[in-house]
Order: structure tokens, then sequence, then C-alpha cells
């Protein structure tokens, strides 16, 4: 199996355009990871994929830092975004619902959190900001089959 894929995202848009060849990979039950510091794009990479799944470029997608996780049903999609940078402990994710929907597709930032869901990833996209700070850098772990 090859290695993982970077790619150098200049702007937001690069983001969105990462966001939409992500979401046009994903099958119901994929889980997504995202990983990457605090402001290094998780959130906007993850807002691009709903807003495609959902069908809707206008949907309003906020972070579910608070709520931990955000549902979405629409275009045909069950999604489902998890925000685990509160999580106090990973025992508590059982309590979160992530896999009470098998035909779901899990989308996590903060994955850290809980390192026992990297069993069940499928896709990982590691995020961070070059030493210029200009973009971002995105590193995706995929199965060859599914390259993004």
């Amino acid at each position: 199996m090859p290695g993982p894929v970077t790619l150098h995202l200049a702007d937001e848009a690069a983001t969105a355009a990462l966001g939409v060849r992500l979401a046009e990979a994903l099958r119901p039950g994929d889980v997504v990871l995202l990983a990457g510091d605090l402001g290094a794009g998780k959130t906007a990479l993850a807002r691009a994929v709903i807003r495609h799944l959902m069908a809707d470029p206008d949907l309003d997608v906020p972070s579910p830092s608070f709520a931990l996780v955000q549902p979405y049903e629409g275009g045909g999609h069950v999604l489902l975004h998890a925000d685990l940078y509160r999580l106090a402990s990973e025992r508590d994710i059982d309590e979160l619902g992530l896999f009470d929907r098998p035909e779901a597709i899990l989308l996590v930032e903060w994955p850290e959190r809980a390192p026992g869901l990297a069993a069940r990833a499928n896709i990982v996209v590691t995020l961070s900001l070059p030493a210029d700070r200009k973009g971002r850098i995105a590193v995706i772990d995929a199965p060859a089959e599914r390259r993004i």
C-alpha cells in the first residue's frame, strides 16, 4: 500500500476543494479522522465535506466544539461531525452515540482525545500550518483504492 499523500493548500478555496474531493470518496459507515493543531483548518475542511454531501453550499455548519456532535441528514447521506477537544476521557466516547447508526459517515476532529478511534478509521487527514504560515499542509492517509 502506498504511503500518505501530502498536499499544500494555498488558501480557503483549496481547502474547500479538498473537502469536495474527500466527500466524493466517502461511503456509508466511513470514519474520517481530522487531526491537527488548533487553527490548522479541521473545521473548514469538515464544513466543505458536509456542505458537499448535504448538497447545500450555504448550509450553516457550526463547529461542534460545545455540542461535541452535530448530526446532518440530507442528499442521501447521514453524517455525524464530532469535535472531541472537550472530551473528558476516552471512556466518554460511548455516550456520544457515534456508532449508533452504522450507515453514518463520521468526521472526527481532535481524534487524539480518543486514540481507540484510530482502529476504526478509513481515512486520516492531518492538517498543519507551514513554517511561513501561508496556507496549510494536508497529509492524507487512505487505502490505495480510496485515494483522494
